[in-house]
């Protein structure tokens, strides 16, 4: 058939992207417009071919197989199928498995069926060597693609380049129209956009009270450990907080019968961090009003989830303020009763237990937990909520303004 496809390493073509543009092979140093990047190779590979495009294969590693934004927005692109391998970590590096058996079977399978008279490799491995060679002999011309190399030598295996029928290069002119270096401050990765509610969370005075609460001494020249540095880190490089705050648990234990009852403040708060400062709240459960408030999942009928679904798909990001914003407006266009708005707006910065869990969970859907054994990452989970609350601030503060008036 008189068409062509492309089969896509993502690993090869990203990380030598990243090298070219960045200075080594580390993905989180770019930024690349999917939708820029996929019309682009289009536009080549028909070009070079002079035939038109059958499909784009997209193969690329992923933490447990499970697809990450990124490919929950190129799997839904017309004309790309996204093919997922394990990702990984082996001495303390990251890598694909599975990743370059799956573009062997999906050459040799092109190949064999003629489902197209060319096909486009952008790889530079090696192993594709022998799927290669059969693709030939089944009367189908390769295309070899190659990432222009930092250093001007080649990343590319040499028996794949010399067995190639055409090879091309794409060049920093061809790669910058899709990908660019992300700009770095004296940092090994590159910070997340500055939240002002988030810094505020983050360097709010720890009160002496729940210093002598955790059993610390509490000293004036000993800061709170948030304050000593506002500035967003990466989570490799986050430690704990030292505990300085009692927990539900801890207040449950000072309440328990035995010798700890006697420790018992005569009025155990908990301190709940806002960007208002420490607010205090009893510790007493949840009021009524709140754990009868409804979760989004009562709100939704079928075809809002499937609309949801669409939407974070195509149009969610997953930036872990914006997943707060887009499960507030979604709550909140969908309540009966504006009531509930109301008595949440009182609870602030306590987000109801049901509601917070159900939040959680749904930023989970973006890999928020990938790398984190299966925690969110607790500067996430700050932004996470304040998206949400200051989705919840604007039509609380258009109803005050408006009874102002």
């Amino acid at each position: 058939m008189d068409r062509c496809v492309v089969l896509v390493d993502a690993g090869y073509l990203l990380g030598a992207a990243a090298s070219l543009l960045a200075g080594e092979p580390s993905r989180s140093r770019i930024t690349v417009d999917h939708t820029a990047l996929i019309q682009g190779l289009r536009e080549r590979a028909e070009s070079d071919t002079e035939r038109q495009l059958l499909r784009i294969y997209w193969f690329d590693g992923a933490p447990d197989r499970v697809p990450q934004p990124e490919h929950r927005r190129l799997r839904v692109m017309p004309r790309v199928t996204v093919r997922l391998g394990a990702l990984t970590r082996s001495d303390g590096r990251w890598a694909q498995k599975g990743v370059d058996a799956a573009m062997h079977a999906e050459l040799t399978e092109l190949a064999r069926n003629r489902a197209c008279s060319d096909i486009v490799l952008v790889t530079g491995d090696g192993d594709l060597l022998p799927g290669m060679m059969a693709a030939k002999e089944h009367g189908v011309a390769v295309h070899l693609w190659a990432v222009q190399a930092a250093d001007g030598d080649y990343n590319q295996s040499e028996d794949l380049v010399a067995e190639a029928d055409e090879r091309r290069v794409l060049d920093r002119a061809w790669i910058t129209q899709a990908v660019r270096a992300k700009e770095l401050s004296g940092v090994c990765a590159p910070p997340p956009v500055p939240r002002p509610e988030i810094a505020a969370i983050l360097s709010a005075p720890l009160p002496e009270s729940a210093l002598t609460a955790s059993g610390e001494p509490a000293t004036e020249d000993a800061p709170h450990p948030a304050a000593a540095n506002t500035a967003p880190r990466p989570a490799e490089d986050r430690v704990p907080a030292p505990k300085g705050v009692p927990t539900p648990k801890d207040l449950a234990a000072l309440r328990a019968p035995g010798p700890q009852s006697a420790q018992q403040p005569p009025t155990a708060t908990l301190r709940w961090s806002s960007d208002k400062g420490w607010v205090d709240r009893p510790g007493s459960p949840e009021p009524p009003e709140a754990a009868s408030m409804p979760t989004l999942a009562q709100l939704t009928t079928a075809e809002q989830r499937w609309a949801d679904r669409e939407e974070d798909i195509t149009t969610v990001g997953g930036d872990p303020y914006e997943v707060g914003q887009v499960f507030a407006r979604r709550w909140i266009s969908r309540l009966g009763d504006q009531i509930h708005l109301q008595r949440l707006s009182t609870l602030y910065p306590r987000i109801p237990h049901r509601i917070d869990g159900e939040l959680l969970r749904y930023a989970a859907r973006f890999g928020l937990l990938a790398h984190k054994d299966d925690q969110i990452d607790e500067h996430d989970r700050y932004a996470i909520r304040a998206g949400f609350w200051r989705e919840i601030d604007v039509p609380t503060a258009a109803e005050h303004a408006s009874a102002g008036e």
